[in-house]
């Protein structure tokens, strides 16, 4: 059983210095399978400690466990500027997902422009879905009030299609606000957990203004609406909505870090929702 306290042992172990597998399984007096698989659970659950493999798939696969220092989530000037936009940030319309994806190569990008009609359209729900199932290990998700997960595709909700997910073992980690306004989206998620018997998800309580995904360390989908109304008339004929994929390795390992950071310092969202629940009625 992963317990705290072993949690607290790896992590001190990695934090000094790069560990393998092997040497963690000795520190903590476990064999490797049972090593590896808490590793793979703080991995997933803290983002604390990130794992490599060296020769995958062969016979001398070597697995490398290091610090990923979720404090420390600069590696330049532009990437800090960036953050402490994102960090005061509360809604959707206090930061453009343009000004991070105009630092990344065209051949690490794709770039889609859509209108209203588009976007909601049962071609782009279907895409966002499959990119949903194409997860095998964890999904982050930067959101604002959990919306998109009463859409619908054939019937089916992708609340309904998240479950599926996470019938696979996969986890899912969530930054939202947690309101009166959304708490039916909240507690529909949550009571996913309910039927699983574990928690698959969890939900944690911020104001930001990112609307992205991140699927198994590999691919970012940031999304970002221009309101017609929101401009000058004339200025813009329509609401536009842009979809950004990205696959730039190093600005996705940041945009981890930058979720992991806040998600660190947020609260729960079944502490809120008791918090709701306490209050008195008139």
């Amino acid at each position: 059983m992963l317990t705290t306290e072993i949690v607290k042992k790896i992590n001190d172990f990695v934090y000094s210095q790069p560990r393998s597998v092997d040497e963690i399984s000795k520190h903590i007096n476990k064999n490797w399978r049972t090593a590896n698989s808490y590793v793979e659970r703080i991995e997933k659950e803290s983002g604390t400690i990130s794992v490599k493999t060296f020769r995958e798939g062969t016979r001398g696969a070597l697995k490398i466990v290091f610090w990923n220092n979720i404090e420390k989530i600069h590696s330049t000037n532009l990437q800090d500027k960036l953050f402490k936009k994102i960090e005061s940030g509360r809604k959707r319309e206090h930061f453009s997902a343009s000004e991070i994806v105009q630092h990344i190569d065209d051949k690490n990008k794709r770039v889609f422009l859509m209108n209203s009609k588009r976007y909601s359209s049962k071609a782009s729900l279907y895409k966002f879905i499959n990119f949903l199932r194409s997860a095998k290990r964890q999904i982050l998700f930067f959101s604002g009030n959990l919306t998109f997960s009463n859409l619908s595709y054939h019937d089916k909700e992708v609340r309904k299609i998240i479950e599926e997910i996470c019938r696979r073992n996969v986890s899912i980690k969530i930054l939202t606000r947690v309101d009166l306004a959304g708490l039916d989206n909240i507690k529909n998620l949550l009571a996913i957990n309910e039927r699983l018997g574990r928690q698959a998800i969890e939900i944690r309580h911020c104001f930001q203004p990112l609307r992205t995904t991140i699927i198994d360390h590999k691919e970012a989908r940031l999304k970002e609406v221009l309101k017609k109304e929101d401009y000058a008339p004339g200025e813009l004929k329509e609401t536009v909505h842009l979809l950004y994929e990205v696959y730039d390795k190093e600005w996705i390992d940041w945009l981890q870090k930058v979720f992991w950071n806040m998600f660190a310092t947020s609260v729960s969202a079944e502490e809120r929702i008791k918090q709701y629940e306490k209050a008195e009625k008139y």
